[in-house]
């Protein structure tokens, strides 16, 4: 902010009162031109507003611009060649990549729309990435649903974390497994492997590329979308998807 303001006030110097300093061929020192700048800036305030808000678009397009050249560096990485995170057409047109956390409320309430909108398209495939950005619960969590996806089980998992309600301790998250009739040893050591550590940590190198802050993000198409959006939202970014792929 200092920064700033001391570039506005130097730009407005060298702009509106060098002229007048020549004109009657004396020079300002530094403090009267300070004086002037601020006598300048008490009578006309809106111009700080101006500038701060150039600056912050134009600091937006700046990081829109890096992202959608990380988006463009980060395809194969973003995909999910195995197909343990997929949901919806494995071979569609448009992918849908969704940055979520567990225990995010609106992952959670965007969750149904989402998955509707993919079965009533039937040509979208969707790729999970475990994002765990809300404490530890959210890191457990995520730890299980890739434990899962090592049994094959990882969209029933997906499911049911998402429909749970309250804490996520371990032993609860051990239980849900059970029920899924996983293998339960195997599942507990997947979840603290150092594989599973390595997928959470290549998501939360993507989404830091792709400026994701929070839950939840998707990358529709060519699309950076931060936040839930609804189903006319979701319609009108796979077409244009669509469009795009040609």
């Amino acid at each position: 902010m200092l920064k700033l303001f001391r570039s506005l006030a130097l730009l407005i110097a060298l702009t509106g009162l060098t002229a007048a300093a020549s004109a009657d061929d004396k020079s300002l020192s530094e403090a009267e031109v300070e004086a002037i700048v601020k006598d300048y800036l008490l009578k006309h305030p809106e111009v700080i507003v101006e500038a701060l808000q150039l600056y912050q678009e134009r600091q937006e397009q700046a990081e829109a611009e890096r992202a959608r050249h990380m988006l463009q560096a980060s395809r194969d990485r973003l995909d999910d060649p195995t197909g343990a995170f997929v949901f919806g057409n494995p071979d569609g047109d448009v992918t849908i990549v969704e940055f979520f956390d567990y225990r995010c409320s609106y992952c959670k309430r965007v969750m149904p729309t989402l998955l509707d909108e993919v079965q009533r398209d039937g040509n979208v495939r969707l790729v999970f990435k475990e994002f765990p950005v809300l404490g530890e619960d959210s890191v457990r969590a995520a730890r299980a649903g890739i434990a899962a996806a090592r049994q094959g089980r990882y969209y029933d998992m997906h499911l049911a974390l998402m429909q749970s309600r309250g804490q996520l301790p371990e032993e609860k998250l051990v239980a849900m497994a059970a029920d899924l009739g996983l293998d339960v040893a195997q599942f507990r050591a997947d979840m603290k492997s150092r594989a599973t550590d390595d997928e959470i940590a290549t998501n939360y190198e993507l989404a830091q590329a792709l400026n994701f802050r929070g839950t939840p993000s998707f990358v529709i198409g060519n699309e950076l979308v931060p936040g839930a959006i609804d189903a006319r939202q979701f319609r009108a970014l796979i077409e244009k998807a669509r469009q795009e792929n040609g």
